[in-house]
């Protein structure tokens, strides 16, 4: 049975989720504050932290950012009011691995909950082969065994969500992808199609993997999405 941290501080909120989790036979330990929230998340083990960011004491902006400073890689569902396209890159920036706007519906939690939880069942299960699995184009660099990413030998520091952008133009490398195809592959779900959060991160991608680079890889196809490939 999996268990789920809820670190929210509106009653009716926790109760509302609390009781849905249960039915779906999750075993639920609730915080109320943020300070409460991230001892718990370090002091036991969870397979997967639900966090609203407006908390007492501590937001969940910086339980997250403790908790990935710590290394801990379960993964963290952001529930929150603030829903506007520089809060949710703030939110991903911080080490949240997904991010569902309030109001919302039980229905659509739950879908996200299971997206994150076998996300992360697929990353804990063992390699059965005994090749690396990379990728390469021109002189950039994937190793989606190791995790790692170079351009021109030169290793990249990618956010986990950045990183997961980047495999998925390179794994479709030459083909146009849209921004719902980007979505899909670096959250599972959705967001609202009018945000910007891809773009934002296309262009974090570009300082990191572009910037310094005589050759561009990373183009926009107006209208259309983004494509990696040679010039």
């Amino acid at each position: 049975m999996k268990h789920i941290l809820l670190v929210e501080d509106e009653v009716s909120v926790v109760e509302f989720i609390r009781r849905g989790l249960i039915e779906e036979n999750y075993t639920v330990s609730v915080a109320f504050n943020g300070s409460t929230g991230l001892k718990m998340a370090l002091d036991s083990s969870y397979d997967l932290i639900i966090l609203d960011i407006m908390l007492p004491d501590m937001n969940g902006l910086e339980v997250c950012q403790k908790l990935r400073s710590n290394h801990m890689l379960t993964p963290i569902l952001f529930l929150t009011a603030l829903g506007t396209a520089e809060n949710v890159v703030m939110g991903l920036n911080a080490g949240a691995d997904d991010y569902l706007v309030k109001p919302f519906k039980f229905i659509e939690l739950n879908a996200r909950i299971n997206a994150l939880l076998r996300r992360a069942n697929q990353k804990a299960e063992p390699e059965t082969t005994s090749y690396t699995n990379q990728y390469v184009l021109a002189d950039l660099r994937v190793d989606d065994t190791a995790k790692t990413v170079t351009r021109n030998e030169q290793p990249v520091q990618l956010t986990a969500t950045e990183y997961r952008l980047l495999l998925a133009l390179i794994k479709n490398k030459g083909k146009v992808l849209s921004r719902i195809d980007l979505l899909e592959s670096a959250w599972d779900l959705n967001f609202n199609t009018g945000t910007n959060v891809v773009d934002v991160y296309i262009n974090y991608l570009r300082r990191k993997i572009d910037a310094a680079a005589p050759e561009k890889l990373i183009h926009t196809v107006v209208g259309m999405g983004y494509v990696l490939k040679e010039p």
